[in-house]
């Protein structure tokens, strides 16, 4: 091989270390880099020719060898809608381009990130510190599931979350075997022997209970708890529930009625209380008899607030009979799924990666799903200006998955190591400087070869 080869093939050297020292230098500049994934350098050797008894050296290249999937440290945020992937995945993104009449212009070409360091812009979007807007599937309020399975951006509506009308009131509760009604301390009190124990006034109408007939009413039942509802606008509505026992079934198995409160304000014959209009049968061992799973209260009415048909759901056996000591009921679970209506207050990143607004009446409700992308090549990916990528016909078409591997309220950091990168710094500026004295010591040689004729 000629002088000229050898100084050929440190040249080539040199490069390649130029080459290492420019990605050891994006490295440590972007060591801060919310989502940066740090790029290696691999090298390749070209050999012109090669044998059992002849080498002649060839030349190197670098190549850039990508960390796309190396995880940096996932660190705690106190901005709600910072996210992080834990993970395979990417974000799926949006460059905005232009504004036009005060709105946003997207470029309509998906991009690909792991920077999570997203924040609300004054549109509504969710924008990362590189100006890349979220994309994600939006939430149907009704059914709590994804809308469509094709992401959009993610816009969060600032209106005011619309009032829902009470549907179902939830109830579970256990009715005691003797109840401490005022009557039944009443009989005790007189030492009577209590054989009877049920609602003792002789009213020809249970269907409802008047004003005049309050005070017997009262004496005779027991309090079942209380719930607020909302009518179709919102407005609030405070049920009352009381249990009276109509029947004493020899054996041991006992019927009641459960009734609401109707009017605060009735005076007279008017309407106080009304009757659910379902019988509670219980048999010997205090189950149901038939069982009531569920039944409608129909067109319950409070204070003039009108919540219409609203089913009453005990799920299965959990309207109970069993003894208890304090004769009172014993109401497990009362809830509703009604509210008012609400401004918006906040929003955050749940769990599996829902992103939820928070309510000015106390209400969460998820607004958007957070949609990942996954590719069988992700080294391959190109990356662009932001910390993002484009996809390539080498990475594959992105694979689209839910956010479950999101993280709220966090950032994934950098996967540079400084410390690695100062060691790699070192080993290529001992290279370079090699390759230096390779051409230096090829130029004296080939002038000591021009200087033999002397």
């Amino acid at each position: 091989m000629s002088f000229f080869g050898s100084m050929t093939t440190a040249v080539t050297g040199i490069r390649a270390q130029s080459s290492a020292l420019g990605h050891i230098s994006d490295n440590i500049a972007n060591s801060q880099t919310v989502g940066f994934k740090r790029t290696d350098t691999s090298f390749q050797d070209i050999v012109t020719a090669s044998s059992s008894r002849n080498h002649l050296p060839g030349a190197v290249l670098a190549a850039p060898s990508f960390t796309n999937t190396v995880q940096g440290s996932i660190d705690a945020s106190e901005t709600p809608t910072h996210m992080a992937i834990n993970g395979e995945g990417f974000f799926i993104v949006s460059a905005q381009v232009a504004t036009v009449d005060g709105n946003p212009v997207f470029d309509g070409v998906n991009y690909y990130t792991r920077r999570g360091d997203f924040a609300m812009d004054k549109y509504g979007y969710l924008v990362n510190g590189a100006g890349y807007t979220l994309q994600g599937l939006e939430i149907d309020p009704t059914t709590g599931n994804p809308v469509g399975d094709t992401p959009g951006r993610i816009q969060i509506n600032r209106d005011f979350l619309a009032a829902r009308n009470t549907g179902t009131i939830s109830y579970k509760a256990n009715l005691p075997t003797w109840p401490k009604t005022v009557n039944a301390d009443t009989a005790i009190a007189d030492s009577e022997l209590l054989t009877v124990n049920r609602f003792t006034p002789a009213l020809a109408d249970l269907s409802v209970i008047s004003a005049a007939n309050e005070d017997i009413f009262l004496d005779n039942s027991l309090s079942g708890g209380a719930v607020t509802g909302y009518d179709a606008l919102g407005a609030p509505a405070n049920v009352q529930f009381r249990w009276a026992k109509v029947d004493n079934a020899n054996g041991g198995g006992d019927t009641w009625n459960l009734f609401y409160k109707t009017d605060d304000s009735a005076t007279g014959v008017q309407d106080k209380w009304v009757n659910v209009g379902q019988d509670y049968a219980f048999d010997a061992q205090g189950r149901l008899s038939p069982a009531v799973d569920s039944t409608t209260i129909t067109g319950l009415t409070v204070n003039g607030v009108s919540l219409g048909d609203v089913t009453l759901d005990h799920g299965a056996s959990n309207i109970t009979q069993f003894q208890d000591d304090n004769g009172t009921v014993k109401t497990t679970a009362l809830d509703q799924d009604g509210y008012p209506s609400g401004e918006l207050v906040s929003i955050a990143v749940s769990e599996n990666g829902r992103i939820t607004g928070t309510y000015s009446n106390g209400k969460t409700v998820d607004l958007a799903e957070v949609s990942l992308a996954k590719f069988n090549a992700a080294d391959k990916l190109q990356k662009i200006d932001g910390t993002a990528f484009a996809a390539t016909q080498e990475s594959g078409e992105p694979m689209l998955t839910g956010g479950d591997s999101v993280i709220g309220s966090a950032k994934e950091a950098s996967n540079v190591d400084i410390a690695d990168e100062f060691s790699k710094l070192i080993v290529t500026q001992q290279a370079y400087t090699a390759g230096t004295r390779i051409v230096t010591t090829a130029d004296e040689l080939i002038s000591e070869t021009l200087n033999m004729k002397r």
